[in-house]
């Protein structure tokens, strides 16, 4: 059994995508992690200003930025579009 607290979600995600590069280099597991830990406003490994800002996006309907790394450390990005109708998952060098 799994005694890990579900996360309550905080905002419609859309629908997702991802990026080539994500589909090969980052696991499912880690990739649904993340989702939702980004749809729970878990930001991730943010600064503090762009912490807040994604605070004030979830009130303001701007666009959602997080930052995570897999298991085996590859950096990934997860970006919510502002009208919440894309998020997508993708990797620093494919932005």
């Amino acid at each position: 059994m799994n005694d890990k607290p579900v996360p309550v979600a905080l905002f419609r995600l859309g629908h997702i995508v991802t990026t080539a590069n994500v589909a090969a280099q980052i696991g499912m597991d880690d990739m649904n992690d993340a989702i939702r830990r980004h749809q729970a406003g878990d930001w991730g490994e943010l600064g503090e200003h762009d912490r807040q800002a994604n605070d004030r996006g979830l009130v303001d309907s701007n666009r959602l930025f997080s930052v995570y790394h897999s298991t085996s450390g590859v950096k990934f990005w997860i970006i919510t579009e502002w009208d919440r109708s894309v998020t997508t998952v993708l990797l620093p060098e494919d932005y």
